[in-house]
């Protein structure tokens, strides 16, 4: 569809937020003050550093694109899926054995890491609730079928039951009483008469209730690709926004939290998938690719105005995964 990337894309000057100002987020647990001047903000993203020695690490920049830095540093594989506010958290198999994940928590520069709890983590994205003090995470298979809420030292707090056979990408709504995530009718994506949709369910692991309902008449979607890719909720629009392979490409689209509309959130040529939500709402931050994921970038949208700037360049092919975290302003 693009033979380009780069002219496929509206370059704007970069437009700088109302310094100073603060806002609450409505992080899912409890609303608390955050700084909103863009200078404070940093976006942390996942870069495949070398594919040949499967070698991804965790950077983070500025909200303008500069002072890209390599936090992690490290052989093998590092992810980042969520922050809360100036933790930055990630999957790493530093201490264990390729690709068996566990959890750390950093600051945007890769300073005061600690390891949370001994608890194998699925690669799956995360959340928090109740000031950050909560997560919510999938465990590996091999560990547990179900979710688990824990503390900020890996304490396992609750076990949450779905009720479906694939379940992954959870994220506490409404206060942190209920939970959406991403869920399968069958345990594996190849198996015959597999549907996948987002759910609700409250936080006792009742009231299961479908959000999303992909069209029927769209068969364009390859058998591994995202029909209900992972949910994020918008902190001030309270709707959930997702990524979704429909008429032959990945867009972002939103649902909400009743179900009861569904709507496609962005109008770009690129493909766009994993994203995240700056804590006012204001921004959009997404990996884009053209349609043959040949190259991943790293995106900032503007959600009033929808204009997007590119803040990646061609130094690595694959830049995806980006959340904001906020700085700690310390030397």
């Amino acid at each position: 569809m693009l033979n380009n990337l780069k002219n496929a894309l509206l370059f704007i000057g970069f437009a700088i937020l109302i310094a100073g100002c603060n806002s609450r987020k409505k992080d899912k647990g409890q609303a608390i003050q955050l700084p909103l001047d863009i200078s404070q903000m940093s976006i942390a993203y996942n870069v495949l550093v070398n594919e040949e020695k499967d070698d991804y690490e965790v950077f983070t920049m500025n909200m303008d694109g500069s002072q890209k830095i390599n936090i992690t540093k490290l052989p093998g594989v590092e992810w980042t899926y969520a922050s809360y506010g100036k933790n930055l958290y990630y999957i790493s198999d530093k201490e264990a054995k390729k690709r068996n994940y566990y959890l750390y928590t950093s600051d945007y520069l890769g300073r005061d890491i600690e390891k949370v709890g001994d608890l194998r983590l699925a690669d799956s994205w995360m959340d928090f609730r109740k000031n950050g003090t909560e997560i919510i995470v999938n465990p590996h298979s091999s560990v547990d079928s179900v979710f688990y809420i824990i503390n900020l030292k890996g304490k396992i707090l609750q076990k949450l039951k779905t009720g479906l056979p694939l379940a992954s990408d959870p994220i506490f709504v409404n206060n942190g009483t209920q939970v959406v995530f991403k869920g399968g009718t069958k345990k594996l994506k190849k198996e015959e008469g597999y549907k996948e949709e987002l759910y609700l369910i409250n936080e006792d692991g009742s009231g299961l209730t479908q959000l999303t309902t992909y069209p029927e008449t769209d068969d364009s979607a390859p058998w591994y690709a995202y029909k209900a890719g992972p949910p994020n909720l918008h902190p001030t629009e309270n709707f959930i926004s997702y990524a979704s392979f429909q008429n032959g490409k990945y867009s972002l689209y939103g649902v909400t939290l009743d179900g009861q509309k569904q709507w496609k959130l962005t109008d770009n040529e690129l493909w766009e998938v994993y994203h995240d939500w700056s804590p006012d709402g204001k921004w959009l931050v997404t990996d884009v690719s053209d349609n043959e994921e040949s190259h991943y970038d790293i995106a900032l949208i503007n959600w009033d105005t929808k204009a997007m700037t590119i803040l990646t360049d061609t130094t690595y092919q694959f830049q995806q995964s980006p959340n904001f975290v906020i700085k700690n302003n310390r030397p």
